[in-house]
């Protein structure tokens, strides 16, 4: 037979190994277990998924003979791939029952497909995950967001049980473990229990070479100085690349659920760098990384000291009352409020407003709002009253799971099976690069926002004793959303285009939550959808849309120049009344975690 095969490990040689394993990586473990007194406790259901699998159980069982034909299928697909199996093992060619979803990588090393053990046992993985997941979601009578818990987690489950995640049954692991003579997987325990001692107990999965990064040296990189600081946010003027620059400022305001540079990661792919060169005077909002003394900050001081302070600070700096304004995921969400406060204070300084994955409307909100039901939001509520915040690998943790394939398992395999060192990467640097959440400001935004969705109903929610009606809002808005986004669903952000009351130019950029938006042309990747108009679903918008090769970028900064005025001599840092007090990236953002 033509066909190539992946040779299967001598079983003899195979146990003299894992003996050989398992007594070099006694000392390891005992040396760990010496210095954790095991005094975490673990709650048994924090993620109160418990009540959700009862009631899917109740609402299966009384319907037996579902039950039965889902079983009957299951059985029927087991048959096909005994008989497709058989048929390659006698050298006939055999069509596979199932194969892995287009662009699942747990399946790319070619035993997967050319030993017909191996494919035997990633197609009945396959075979089970599907039945699994199908049998739950066909469940009637249960409310929509347990019906969503229970997927999820059902999904989870699937996921980690994958063959690709196991010793014996994932054969680049078995070829390196012979190869290696199982050097690997003592590497492997190395490198777990070094996770468990960064996570002080807990496992903090390393992602990348956290040493291979240096903020201001290769990551971060964008000339520019601190020209601003107050308790929560450090302000960023960028120099100039160009001779003249529009009149009008720009304002950045990311998210502080992360850092900001995930706008200035390198020089090929900086979105302020490119923002700079394209002729904009360029600030950014650093967040401070806050501790216990920042508990009591509020969502309404998020506001008044981000954006409205870094507005006075910016007139400062440039003589310019009027700015234009980005706001990224949360930092959008913020951007809405100040839009409405600063609208029935006639406060009329932001001339445009870019929105970039942002959630305003929180009706449907993805699968994150798996992880707000009271019984959640209770315990978060006392874990963060007992520090004043919330770690920032709670939040990692969570926006992990939502692609545990890509960003849990594939490092368990490298790091732990494989025993490799991760790879320095710099999206996966900042994805590691955690922040906290002070209490008070947390509690109001899962509360008042993921769960009760006030902020998309008018008066639903105050600050600074105004009620924020986003259906006031009149600034012309640019909205980009990214059609694979698991943070903030493309077609639940499409909802702002029917609140506000201003122009709104929507935009739909190819890929996710960060990648759809960090797409510098260069690149030559993704594309993005336009539409003139916005009809009220966003199916609807989809199916008229036109389709563009590329980054949506130069889409954006022609649009953003129409809002920004005249061309003027460009302006330096410390040029205006406010002086420098350091380069960027400044300190704010230097603070780690566990600072």
């Amino acid at each position: 037979m033509a066909e190539q095969q992946a040779s299967l490990p001598d079983p003899v040689e195979m146990s003299q190994k894992m003996a050989n394993i398992a007594e070099r990586s006694q000392k390891l473990v005992s040396d760990f277990l010496e210095r954790h007194d095991g005094e975490h406790k673990p709650n048994l259901d924090p993620l109160n998924i418990g009540g959700a699998f009862l009631e899917m159980t109740t609402q299966m069982m009384s319907d037996p003979a579902k039950m039965m034909q889902a079983q009957v299928n299951l059985w029927q697909d087991y048959m096909n791939l005994w008989q497709s199996t058989t048929r390659r093992m006698m050298g006939a060619e055999a069509e596979p029952v199932i194969e892995p979803e287009q662009g699942d990588r747990r399946f790319k090393h070619d035993a997967w497909d050319e030993n017909q053990v191996f494919d035997f046992i990633k197609q009945s993985y396959l075979l089970s995950a599907r039945w699994m997941q199908s049998t739950v979601s066909d469940v009637e009578g249960m409310d929509d967001k347990t019906s969503k818990k229970v997927d999820f987690y059902t999904r989870q489950f699937a996921d980690a049980m994958a063959p690709s995640n196991f010793v014996m049954t994932n054969p680049e692991v078995l070829e390196a473990t012979l190869a290696s003579r199982g050097e690997n997987l003592v590497k492997g325990l190395e490198n777990l229990l070094g996770d468990l001692e960064r996570g002080e107990g807990k496992l903090a999965i390393s992602m990348t070479d956290t040493e291979a990064f240096e903020l201001g040296e290769n990551i971060a990189l964008t000339p520019g100085k601190v020209v601003y600081q107050n308790d929560l946010i450090q302000l960023i003027q960028y120099e100039p690349s160009t001779k003249q620059v529009y009149k009008r400022p720009l304002l950045i305001m990311p998210p502080w659920i992360n850092k900001y540079y995930i706008l200035d990661l390198r020089e090929k792919n900086s979105y302020v760098k490119w923002a700079v060169a394209q002729g904009f005077t360029v600030f950014i909002i650093s967040w401070v990384n806050p501790d216990t003394k920042l508990a009591k900050k509020s969502f309404e001081d998020y506001m008044v000291e981000g954006p409205l302070a870094a507005l006075d600070a910016i007139e400062k700096a440039t003589g310019e009352k009027e700015a234009n304004v980005v706001g990224y995921c949360l930092g959008g969400t913020l951007l809405s409020c100040a839009l409405s406060y600063m609208e029935a204070k006639k406060d009329n300084r932001i001339k445009s407003a870019t929105f970039l994955t942002t959630m305003i409307d929180f009706t449907e909100a993805g699968e994150l709002g798996i992880f707000i039901d009271e019984e959640q939001l209770t315990a978060l509520e006392d874990k963060m009253n007992k520090t004043g915040y919330l770690e920032g690998a709670h939040m990692a943790t969570t926006f992990n799971m939502l692609r545990a394939n890509d960003l849990i398992w594939s490092f368990v395999v490298n790091n732990y099976l494989l025993g490799k060192d991760p790879f320095p990467f710099d999206l996966l640097y900042w994805n590691s690069d955690s922040t906290r959440m002070p209490a008070a400001m947390h509690s109001f935004y899962l509360r008042k926002m993921y769960q009760e969705n006030l902020l998309a109903k008018a008066g639903g929610i105050e600050l600074k004793g105004v009620p924020i009606d986003l259906t006031k809002i009149k600034t012309p808005s640019f909205m980009l959303s990214t059609k694979e986004d698991h943070i903030a669903p493309w077609a639940s952000t499409y909802a702002a285009t029917q609140l506000f009351s201003g122009p709104v130019r929507f935009v739909l950029a190819a890929s996710g939550h960060i990648a759809g938006v960090v797409n510098p042309p260069a690149s030559g990747k993704y594309n993005y959808w336009t539409n003139a108009k916005n009809p009220k679903e966003p199916e609807d918008w989809l199916s008229a849309a036109v389709e563009h090769p590329g980054s949506w970028w130069p889409e954006w900064s022609k649009w953003l120049a129409k809002h920004s005025g005249v061309k003027v001599p460009a302006r330096v840092p410390g040029d205006g009344k406010l002086r420098v007090t350091e380069d960027a990236p400044g300190a704010y953002v230097a603070v780690k975690a566990k600072d």
